[in-house]
Formats: C-alpha cells, sequence, structure tokens
C-alpha cells in the first residue's frame, strides 16, 4: 500500500471506498509527511514503544507508526472506517484496530495487555507494584470539537503514557500553553501543565489536509509527569476551583467561587484565603499561577475543615 501522505493515494483511497467525511467526528486527513515525521520525532517514538493512536482515520499516521514502533493499538470510533483501515494497514503485523469510542475504552486495562506504561511510583522512589516492558506514547489527530474531553479522560484516568502528542486547533494549542496573565490562559491551560510539559511542535495549515479544515491547526507535544511537581491536598477541590474561576472570566474569584455550587465555600472564605496570598479581593482568575490556584485550592480545603 502506497503512504497516504501523499494528496492523491488518499483521494484514491477515499473514492475507492465511497466514504462520506463525517463532521461529527471532525474528520480531516492529514497528507504532509513532513508534519508526520516532525510529530514522531517529538513524540520520541523508537522501537521499543506500544502506541496508542487515537482517532487514525484512513490509518494515515498509523502506517508511519507501525514503522516507527514496536506495537500499535489505532483507536477508530467510526466503523466506516475500519474495513479502509484493515485494508491501508494489511502489511503491518504489529497493529491491532479497535473500533470504539476512546472516551469509553479502558486504557489503562490495554496498556497491562500490552505490558506497557510508566512505573506507577517513578517519580516517588516507592516499592514498584508495575514495571512495564514497554515505554507507552499517545499519538493523535484528535477531532476539534472533543479535545478537551480526551484530553481530560487521559488526565483524570492516570494513564500511564510517557508522552501525549496530538493535533488540535490552533487556537486550543495556545490555550494549553498559555502563562497566566494571558487572554489564552485558562483551567484548560492549568489542567495540561499541572499533569504534563506541554509545547507546540509546530503549527500546521488547513492545505496539510483532505478535506481543509477551515482553521489553522498545531502539533502538541505533552511530557506526562509521573506525579505532578506541586499537588494539592484536594485534587478534585483544586479541578472544581479552576473550572469555577473561569466559567465567566471576567467575574472576580471571590464573586466566581463563592457563588459557585460545585465550590463548597461562600464568598467570605474566599476573600480571606486571597488575603492570606497577599491578593487583592478583586483579583481574577487569570492573574494566578498554576501553584497559586494550588495553594488556593488548599487554603479554602482548610477553611472547608474547620467550618465542618
Amino acid at each position: 500500500m502506497s503512504k497516504l501522505s501523499n494528496a492523491k493515494n488518499t483521494i484514491a483511497v477515499v473514492s475507492q471506498h465511497d466514504f462520506d467525511f463525517r463532521k461529527r467526528f471532525g474528520q480531516n486527513f492529514l497528507v504532509d509527511e513532513g508534519v508526520i515525521l516532525r510529530a514522531l520525532e517529538a513524540a520520541g517514538v523508537d522501537k521499543d514503544d506500544v502506541i496508542f493512536e487515537i482517532g487514525p482515520g484512513i490509518g494515515t499516521l498509523t502506517q508511519y507508526l507501525c514503522e516507527a514502533a514496536y506495537q500499535v493499538a489505532a483507536i477508530e470510533i467510526d466503523r466506516k472506517l475500519i474495513p479502509i483501515l484493515e485494508e491501508t494497514l494489511q502489511q503491518y503485523d504489529n497493529v491491532r484496530i479497535i473500533n470504539q469510542d476512546v472516551l469509553k475504552t479502558d486504557l489503562l486495562g490495554l496498556a497491562r495487555e500490552y505490558e506497557a506504561g510508566r512505573p506507577q511510583d517513578e517519580a516517588t522512589g516507592a516499592a514498584r507494584r508495575y514495571v512495564p516492558k514497554h515505554d507507552l506514547k499517545i499519538v493523535a489527530n484528535l477531532p476539534y470539537y472533543i479535545t478537551t474531553p480526551i484530553l481530560m479522560g487521559l488526565f483524570r484516568q492516570k494513564v500511564p503514557a510517557r508522552s501525549v502528542t496530538v493535533m488540535v486547533q490552533k487556537e486550543v494549542a495556545e490555550r494549553m500553553t498559555a502563562r497566566a496573565g494571558g487572554k489564552d490562559y485558562g483551567s484548560l491551560s492549568i489542567a495540561v501543565q499541572y499533569y504534563s510539559r506541554p509545547r507546540i511542535v509546530e503549527i500546521v495549515p488547513p492545505e496539510s489536509f483532505v478535506p481543509r479544515p477551515k482553521v489553522t491547526s498545531a502539533v502538541v507535544t505533552m511530557e506526562l509527569y509521573g506525579e505532578p511537581p506541586v499537588k494539592p491536598v484536594d485534587e478534585e477541590l483544586f479541578i472544581a476551583i479552576t473550572r469555577a474561576a473561569f466559567e465567566q472570566r471576567r467575574k472576580t474569584l471571590v464573586n466566581a467561587l463563592g457563588s459557585n455550587s460545585s465550590v463548597p465555600c461562600g464568598k467570605d472564605s474566599v476573600r480571606q484565603a486571597l488575603e492570606k496570598m497577599g491578593l487583592s479581593p478583586s483579583v481574577r482568575g487569570e492573574a494566578l499561577s498554576l501553584e497559586e490556584f494550588i495553594k488556593l485550592s488548599d487554603l479554602l480545603k482548610g477553611s472547608e475543615q474547620e467550618q465542618a
């Protein structure tokens, strides 16, 4: 099978199978070999790696992954693409096609099946409970409408991957890597940077895809932490606070958190916590760094326990 990174080959395969692109799955197939090779380099894929690919489409990136990695599990939600994948990947004996919604896939179980991942306690030095034989890395050309749920699912499941390398909308990439004080900074920035060290690898123009999307894209790679460098006392409360802080960006933190039902504290508690941090009660969420949100979360947790 010829490489699908050639646009003519992609169009030929799509036409041969009479495939209709489905907007609800965000289907835009990458046809730029240079972008693919740079993404693989950024992900650090090598012959000892197990790769979970989310949304392989017709197998363009998958072909390169199969040649670079030990094993590839390609998770595709669209059953109409399965026979195409079986054809375009037939020459590779190290790929498994899984017709599932990644949001409903047991990725932890799949990692163990492949004996892949990273030691669960690598960062702490405690007695190891699980020592995988292969590094696990995740690579994906994500449907743009569902980027955040997929990323948060990977983070919250604590999938034991070394890295996650994704193609996303450029604006989302900028939000993922934004720092406090900028217009792109928000709850996604904090979540991504809490669980990983992200960087934008490359900006990808619409002409690198078939069909061409209406937006510019970007490749982002995230080196996942074994354990976050700074951890809150209550991770669930920390996540709830960061979400509430940006649901209505123009609100002060006192108003945004004090009136949100997902944050178990009142305005007075928020005001007092901010004062202990040396911050103005009129401060907004966009001004606080990741570390400051963790400090705020811990202070509010203490306030909650005092009132209990």
